[in-house]
């Protein structure tokens, strides 16, 4: 497995590096497409729908007006180049009206300057940004009953993962042990037939599974021997997310012979429909992508789950708002599909996200009130924390310790870095066999060519009692996750325990004139990792979480629209795991991975909007946005206001009060969402208004994206009707507008508002009473009091007279002028 799971970067390295000057494009064409066009060319009958909502995809009027998009695409690049000279890769006409291209910088040039182009932009690349969750949130006594237990939740909806693939032999996506799954009309999607086997990948819980490469292959990055030509997860990250989102309920955790509870995905009975366009080395093409999100909503997907974002802002665009990827996404909205997407693991830094839009669900990663820890016990009597998911050495003994580069076999090994522990071939057997094994944590476990696993695997093969790994230097954002490993093995992450366990060996081990040891002293044991300690300090936000402010454009100026939306569980989340993945070295071919990230939060999201799709099947993607964030929660188990991981001073870390910028919203509670009392809703038209409205984005630019002219304006973008207030650069006095829809009984609602003092803060009206079905506006006016320049935090509740709270966070900066 080893060969495997290191060693591939050359591999792939040489196939990037040896690409011509050839270079993927993607190019948008005026026309509309399929979700836009409303009609007036002889011969093609309108395809749009009059509202936000699904279109049939099978139709004749559809598929014609598609195959006559692609046609032009395909004259047009013939009209300018010869054959042979370029390659189109994709023909996009569902979402957007274009076309990726591998063509050479001067042709681009020429494609340009061609008549009816929009925009010529190079490919850009994305990367990939459980147990215990669904009780932390609540789920199999407050959600999963509305819905019919937990073999009822979620389903007939479909659940589109763009992302590494699927293992689909999981026990978590196989549909051996539930009730059998029945055909499901409005899914149009495809199942893609393995070329060994000669069987599809669907199995009626798995109801899709498509792969998107021909931009990674047209680039040269793709290797077909560890990439798979196929929707075979070779990753691992793309089963994690599926199981999160959509895994069966109940499935044992085990590995190394020790049970971690069952995991269950947050809508256990919903499908799963997989796209992969994302692999191992160089995570994915946004040709790619957006091709694989086309594919989705035209298959009929009801959610999709993004936990993929870009490098960095792709800079080809004036705005972040708008590029292929977001203009692909808001068409994605306007077809009814929501939208959650990983905020970014670039926190706690500020604007760190990468998901700008706000048509898209924007999620932040939360640490949950579960922590494993374990320790170590020296022979002088001191107690050094750790991490380790390990048994304990046998109880009542200790055992004396030795360190790797005092039990080699030969001087002459030192080139193999023996202190990492990771052959046991240069370590002399008879000197550690029962005992504990010292090795040092070095710059390989940083870049994954060392992992715990393997260490762990090396003491088990020379007989040792366990092994300790020890920190001691590291710099400054290291994050480090516990390994379940089969044997004792502890990792001292912090630098001043690791130099006391130093110190100690040193001093007891006693050595001749040239260093070699003549007798080893030093003894001690290490205690029982296994058993998780559950916090009340939760949810907290997770140190890597990307944080806001949002950014409206590539200068990094502030956008008046609040970034993350939301905070669910993203830190150690044991899911499903591909077993010839290697994404993490430490769980190369286990079933199951311990992993955290913005990536493993956003299928949290998905999954929870599946309960609510299938409660309020008719709401759009805005309303299930704003009755999770409406309805989640600022405060933690303890009843304080929640806190953020943070640096403090160069690498330790800390709690800080946290804000919006870190959690949105908040902490996502299913149970409340499900029965929000009132939504903001808000539709393409009302997206268009707010592009419109974005200072400085030009009205062009909003043409070649959504084929719809800027007719009318929202007079501020603050003005979009988000479930969320957010004020940049505020002068003076600004009242915003909100409306909500009553979706409850009829009930009373009296409005308050809480600001910091630096801006006084009123509603208007006080209170007010909406029957079921009814839409009312109200106004929330900000006033400088002190001018700062940084922002201050508050909120608008509006709460019912039935028990219904509904709840805004507001972010203003104020300024002179």
């Amino acid at each position: 497995m080893r060969g495997m799971c290191f060693g591939l970067v050359i591999v792939l390295l040489a196939g990037i590096l040896n690409v011509g000057k050839a270079e993927i494009y993607i190019v948008t064409v005026e026309g509309e497409p399929v979700i836009s066009y409303k009609g007036g060319i002889d011969g093609f009958e309108a395809t749009a729908s009059e509202s936000d909502e699904k279109i049939d995809t099978t139709s004749e009027l559809v598929t014609s007006y598609a195959q006559h998009l692609e046609k032009k695409h395909d004259m047009l690049l013939a009209l300018l180049f010869d054959r042979g000279t370029y390659k189109k890769i994709y023909s996009y006409h569902h979402l957007i009206n274009g076309f990726a291209t591998h063509i050479s910088h001067e042709q681009a040039e020429i494609l340009r300057q061609a008549p009816g182009v929009k925009s010529v932009e190079r490919d850009w690349k994305v990367r990939r940004l459980t147990t215990h969750t669904p009780q932390f949130l609540g789920l199999p006594t407050g959600v999963w009953p509305t819905g019919g237990g937990f073999d009822r939740a979620g389903e007939d909806i479909v659940i589109g993962f763009v992302d590494s693939g699927i293992y689909p032999h999981h026990p978590s996506f196989s549909s051996h042990n539930t009730e059998p799954y029945g055909p499901l009309p409005k899914y149009r999607g495809k199942c893609e037939v393995d070329p060994n086997t000669k069987k599809d990948y669907c199995n009626g819980k798995i109801i899709g599974a498509q792969h998107f490469a021909e931009a990674a292959k047209a680039a040269g990055a793709f290797n077909p021997t560890i990439d798979y030509d196929s929707p075979i997860d070779g990753d691992g990250h793309g089963s994690h997310t599926a199981a999160i989102a959509a895994g069966n309920n109940g499935i044992p955790v085990r590995m190394h012979g020790f049970e971690f509870g069952r995991a269950s995905g947050m809508a256990p009975r919903a499908r799963i429909a997989v796209y992969k366009a994302l692999y191992r080395l160089f995570g994915g093409f946004v040709a790619d992508v957006v091709a694989a999100i086309e594919q989705a909503v035209r298959d009929g997907v009801d959610i999709l789950n993004l936990s993929v974002g870009p490098n960095s802002p792709p800079a080809t665009t004036k705005t972040t708002f708008l590029n292929p990827f977001d203009a692909t996404l808001l068409s994605a909205v306007k077809a009814g599909v929501f939208v959650a997407q990983a905020a970014g693991n670039g926190g706690p830094f500020p604007k760190t996200l990468l998901s700008y839009s706000p048509w898209i669900v924007s999620v932040a990663a939360a640490v949950d009130d579960r922590r494993y820890k374990n320790h170590l016990t020296l022979g002088n009597g001191k107690i050094l924390p750790g991490i380790g998911l390990s048994p304990s050495t046998h109880p009542n003994r200790t055992f004396t310790m030795v360190a790797a580069n005092d039990v080699l076999l030969d001087s002459s090994v030192t080139k193999y870095s023996p202190a990492d522990c990771q052959r046991p071939e240069v370590l002399n057997k008879n000197l550690v066999e029962g005992n504990i094994l010292l090795c040092g944590y070095s710059f390989n476990f940083v870049v994954g060519t060392a992992s715990i696993k393997k260490v762990a695997e090396t003491a088990k093969a020379l007989g040792a009692a366990g092994f300790v790994l020890a920190v001691e230097n590291a710099s400054p954002g290291t994050k480090f996750d516990p390994v379940p490993v089969s044997i004792p093995g502890i990792l001292i992450t912090d630098a001043s325990q690791s130099m006391e366990l130093v110190d100690y060996y040193n001093i007891t081990t006693s050595r001749d004139w040239t260093g070699r040891v003549k007798s080893f002293k030093s003894t001690g044991s290490i205690g029982n990792g296994l058993r998780p300690i559950l916090h009340k300090s939760a949810p907290q936000v997770a140190i890597f979480s990307a944080r806001g402010p949002n950014i409206k454009d590539y200068s990094f100026q502030d956008a008046d629209l609040l970034k993350p939306d939301i905070l669910a569980p993203g830190s150690l989340i044991w899911a499903a795991w591909a077993p010839n993945g290697t994404d993490e070295a430490n769980f190369c071919g286990e079933g199951f991975a311990l992993i955290s990230g913005t990536s493993m939060a956003a299928p949290h999201i998905a999954g929870i909007a599946a309960l609510i799709k299938q409660h309020h099947p008719h709401w759009s993607p805005a309303a299930i946005k704003s009755a999770l964030m409406t309805t989640s929660s600022t405060i933690d188990r303890a009843e304080r206001p929640l806190q953020a991981q943070q640096y403090s001073g160069s690498e330790t870390m800390t709690l800080v009060p946290a804000t919006p910028f870190d959690y949105g919203s908040g902490h996502v509670n299913p149970r409340a969402a499900l029965d929000p009392g009132l939504i903001f809703n808000a539709g393409y038209q009302d997206y268009l208004g707010f592009l419109c409205t974005v200072p400085g984005i030009d009205p062009h630019e909003i043409k070649n994206f959504t084929h719809s002219p800027c007719n009318y304006t929202l007079g501020h973008p603050s003005n979009f009707n988000s479930p969320s207030i957010a004020v940049a650069h505020l002068v003076g006095t600004r009242t915003v507008t909100r409306t909500v829809i009553n979706v409850a009984e009829e009930e009373t609602y009296v409005i308050t508002a809480r600001m910091a003092p630096e801006i006084a803060i009123e509603t208007n009206p006080p209170a007010m009473t909406l029957r079921h079905g009814a839409s009312r506006k109200f106004t929330v006016t900000l006033t400088v009091r002190s001018v700062t320049g940084a922002y201050s935090f508050g909120e608008v509740l509006l709460k019912g007279s039935r028990g219904h709270k509904v709840r805004i966070p507001v972010v203003a900066a104020g300024y002179d002028r």
